[in-house]
């Protein structure tokens, strides 16, 4: 018997913003910082707040909606469900578990999170990729979903509470087949690439966590060693994925980067020469909202009309481990 070769197409984005709008002045009433200096350091402008009664599986439940209302599946089809987070509800169960029942996914599916921080939309992609092409499931939703504001960020540190926000964003992703694929080849994943560096995990990192401590913690970083890493490793990233599919920087339709720092991202356009009206970026309207930021990104660019067939996206994230990684995309 002929086991059928499969391919993956993204066939639905979607993303959450919360509604409570934080600004950079109002973050100077209480913080020793300004508009401005927070702009021309990091490009962001504003970050969402998620309510009080929302939870992390609150924000990925909207955006899950979004992804399907754009998709061609309904989510009685959802084979599997992966979650990227930093920020779970609890320490377990996995929130991929109240994500599926608020969908009201009432039969059994494999649905677990994934933890790799910034990185953790790009390695929830991998996971889901690799089951989709051996065949195991027909249709996967990948969200990434943070909530930064609660607990891990400590607001009188200036140097990272300025930077993050809370959102969600999410994929509906199908196999199919070669045969079937051939005749309308649009939406898929060419390729995705993950790796690690634990010898940076002191860099950026949570000073707290149910192993090691009795308190959650908070977000601490080396921001010049961040810097200088997430340009390489994202770079590289994507120079790597280009090169296995002998293809070019000059390929590139869209780069949509991790929207950590608009600094970060400007870098590495520059490092892969890809021109600056080629780079999504929505890192003012939200700040960094880790394993979600890609597809949001992704999202607004598709709401923008600045996704055309055919295009060539590359994708690329770096988060503490230092855990990275990318994909390229045909759209």
């Amino acid at each position: 018997m002929r086991v059928p070769k499969m391919r993956v197409r993204v066939c639905g984005v979607g993303s959450y913003l919360p509604k409570r709008v934080l600004t950079n002045t109002e973050l100077s009433r209480s913080l020793d910082t300004s508009d401005e200096w927070i702009r021309v350091r990091t490009g962001i402008r504003q970050r969402h707040i998620a309510a009080d009664d929302e939870c992390t599986s609150d924000l990925a439940l909207h955006a899950s909606r979004a992804a399907l209302g754009q998709s061609s599946r309904s989510v009685d089809e959802i084979d599997a469900i992966v979650l990227a987070t930093t920020t779970p509800e609890n320490t377990f169960p996995a929130t991929a578990a109240r994500l599926q029942h608020k969908l009201g996914i009432s039969r059994s599916i494999p649905c677990h999170d994934v933890q790799a921080v910034c990185a953790g939309f790009v390695f929830a992609l991998h996971s889901a990729w690799n089951m989709l092409l051996l065949g195991q499931v027909r249709c996967v939703l990948v969200v990434g979903s943070e909530i930064y504001s609660r607990s891990i960020i400590d607001w009188q540190d200036r140097s990272t509470c300025v930077l993050f926000g809370d959102g969600a964003g999410a994929f509906i992703l199908e196999s199919i087949e070669e045969d079937a694929f051939s005749k309308n080849p649009c939406g898929y994943i060419l390729d995705v690439m993950t790796s690690t560096d634990g010898s940076f995990y002191d860099m950026l990192y949570i000073d707290g966590g149910a192993g090691s401590s009795t308190n959650v913690g908070h977000l601490k970083m080396n921001g010049s060693v961040v810097f200088r890493e997430g340009i390489a490793k994202m770079a590289n990233s994507v120079t790597e994925l280009l090169s296995r599919n002998n293809l070019r920087a000059e390929d590139i339709s869209l780069l949509v980067p991790h929207q950590a720092n608009q600094r970060i991202m400007d870098g590495v356009a520059r490092k892969l020469g890809v021109l600056q009206e080629r780079v999504v970026s929505t890192v003012g309207e939200h700040g960094n909202i880790s394993a979600a930021t890609i597809p949001a990104a992704l999202s607004h660019a598709c709401a923008e009309g600045m996704v055309k067939r055919g295009d060539l996206i590359a994708i690329t994230a770096m988060g503490g481990g230092f855990s990275w990684g990318g994909a390229l995309i045909r759209w």
